[in-house]
């Protein structure tokens, strides 16, 4: 069980990625310097394994930073997630999302500023 304040920080992530806009993605680094904790973005990875019961996380939409799908394991099934991103209108060959960068969604840039608290 994570520690409280890693709970506080899971949370975090969480309201983060909630807003990420249907059919785009963002990254665990981009998350992570979002909030504050740039070198965090394992743990942000640790938050995303965690939140397969939250059902209103859209965690399929969250890659590494060269948009290959790490996390597909902790999916239900062997392609959910691609196929959550592939529903989205994302074409995914060999578990590397295509054109990464033109569906990448920078919440610093998109939220309008780099938490540092």
């Amino acid at each position: 069980m994570p520690k409280p304040e890693t709970l506080g920080f899971y949370q975090q992530v969480y309201t983060v990625v909630r807003q990420i806009p249907y059919g785009k993605v963002t990254s665990y680094g981009a998350i992570a310097k979002y909030l504050g904790a740039a070198g965090s973005s394992r743990i942000v990875g640790y938050a995303m394994n965690g939140c397969s019961k939250l059902e209103d996380v859209p965690a399929h939409r969250v890659l590494n930073r060269n948009g290959l799908l790490t996390g597909k394991h902790h999916f239900p099934g062997t392609n959910l997630m691609q196929q959550l991103l592939e529903s989205e209108g994302h074409v995914v060959i060999n578990d590397q999302l295509q054109d990464f960068k033109k569906h990448l969604w920078d919440p610093v840039k998109e939220l309008g500023f780099e938490r540092n608290d």
